[in-house]
């Protein structure tokens, strides 16, 4: 297994999914309170994603885990909205189209899931991400959507699916 493998995520993956996500909020200076990183959900990211109309998925590379990403229901929203939630990657993940490919996966399986607009929050400074979003069509929102609790994303965009 030498080429990187998107596959869904499995209990043991839990506390390398944790990690990963924790060291790329860490290395961009991402404010530990108000984003991900003060997620419960962080911890017990296979037990989270079993909720219906949710799946997580992560980038494997000869048996280590080097990023994720997934599609869950956009928290206190009404209507048939996904949230692209948690995708982040190592750095030697980076740069090499996985981040296209997951954001493929995630959006079939959100298509396939009945909804009909994926939203995504990041922060102003991760260019690179915003970038590849732009690139797949996400369109910039003047405000948040929901109440995610990640009260410190500036960046709010959405994209019809």
């Amino acid at each position: 297994m030498n080429s990187p493998v998107i596959r869904s995520i499995q209990t043991d993956d839990n506390p390398f999914v944790a990690k990963i996500i924790r060291k790329v909020l860490e290395d961009f200076g991402v404010p530990k309170i108000g984003t991900a990183y003060a997620d419960i959900s962080l911890d017990r990211m296979y037990e989270t994603y079993q909720a219906p109309s949710s799946a997580y998925y992560v980038l494997e590379e000869r048996g280590v885990i080097i990023g994720g990403g997934g599609v869950a229901p956009l928290a206190n929203y009404e209507g048939p909205v996904c949230e692209l939630q948690k995708m982040y990657f190592l750095p030697e993940a980076r740069g090499r189209g996985l981040g296209t490919q997951m954001i493929d996966i995630c959006l079939k399986k959100a298509q396939s899931l009945g909804f009909e607009k994926c939203y995504l929050e990041t922060m102003s400074y991760m260019e690179a991400a915003q970038k590849l979003y732009k690139k797949y069509g996400f369109q910039y929102l003047d405000g948040p959507m929901g109440d995610t609790g990640h009260h410190a994303c500036g960046v709010h965009m959405i994209l019809e699916i």
